[in-house]
């Protein structure tokens, strides 16, 4: 009995010393680089759910390489596992592949920050402020308080407009007046209320110039420069004083309107 186990350890001792020193060291590597996943991950404030999920599923793969390698050093035939493996994979791949497309769009999401959580940002056909980003979805919350869920394949498949991604945005304005008024007057009354606005911004100047003769009015673009968390503010304020001020000047804002010329043709 003796000789045998001697034999057996000669044979299979180094094997078996092998296939344990690749367990132990594959699986230290992978709680290594589940923790620092997770560290990534957190950093990039990822919901909880997610980050277990993604850490987990790393861990659970690096062990099914290390086992297969262990395997192989003691001398048993991998290839049919592997093969297995890919096998199942690629079954899973194909019932899961709208899901997978989405978990995929939401790890790119995460890697190339196109939008965080409180951004407000257009895509996939709908706008809103970030409320979270999950593995498959993203959740917005539009502005007039509804829940909106996009799959993340469709947010990335898409143009993804970032209103809060500057500090400073541009607000554009349209004002008429009509053509019986002063347009040099109606032009310094617009710039006074910028000038007048502390949240207007001096660089980038304000414009006010006249952009368009219409068939009722002649149309000033207005716009001046604010910081982002201004934009609404200024742009609803700045309305409702031009049309105050404009009373005050007594610089009329025309609405559309037609002459009709009837001609009497006479009787014969």
């Amino acid at each position: 009995m003796i000789d045998r186990i001697t034999e057996w350890i000669a044979m299979y001792g180094l094997s078996v010393l092998g296939a344990l020193v690749i367990l132990v060291v594959g699986w230290l590597a992978a709680r290594l680089v589940r923790s620092l996943l997770k560290r990534v991950l957190t950093r990039a404030r990822l919901a909880e759910a997610a980050i277990s999920f993604i850490a987990s599923l790393t861990y659970v793969g690096l062990m099914a390489f290390v086992i297969i390698a262990a395997l192989g050093k003691l001398g048993v035939q991998t290839a049919s596992f592997v093969a297995v493996l890919a096998a199942a994979g690629l079954a899973i791949g194909l019932a899961l592949q709208g899901s997978l497309a989405n978990f995929a769009a939401g790890f790119l999401i995460v890697v190339f920050h196109p939008f965080k959580v409180g951004d407000y940002i257009e895509g996939a056909g709908v706008a809103g402020i970030v409320e979270q980003i999950e593995i498959f979805t993203t959740t917005l919350r539009s502005l007039d308080n509804k829940k909106i869920i996009v799959p993340n394949a469709r947010m990335t498949g898409d143009n993804i407009v970032n209103y809060s991604a500057k500090e400073v945005r541009r607000v554009d304005m349209v004002f008429g007046i009509s053509y019986g008024d002063d347009v040099d007057k109606a032009q310094r009354v617009l710039m006074e209320l910028l000038r007048g606005d502390s949240r207007v911004l001096e660089d980038p100047e304000p414009v006010v110039v006249v952009c368009e003769l219409a068939d009722s009015s002649v149309n000033f673009a207005v716009r001046p420069w604010v910081k982002t968390a201004d934009y609404w503010d200024v742009l609803f304020d700045m309305t409702k004083q031009v049309k105050l001020r404009f009373d005050a000047e007594g610089i009329s804002i025309p609405f559309p309107q037609q002459d009709v010329h009837v001609h009497n043709q006479p009787a014969g």
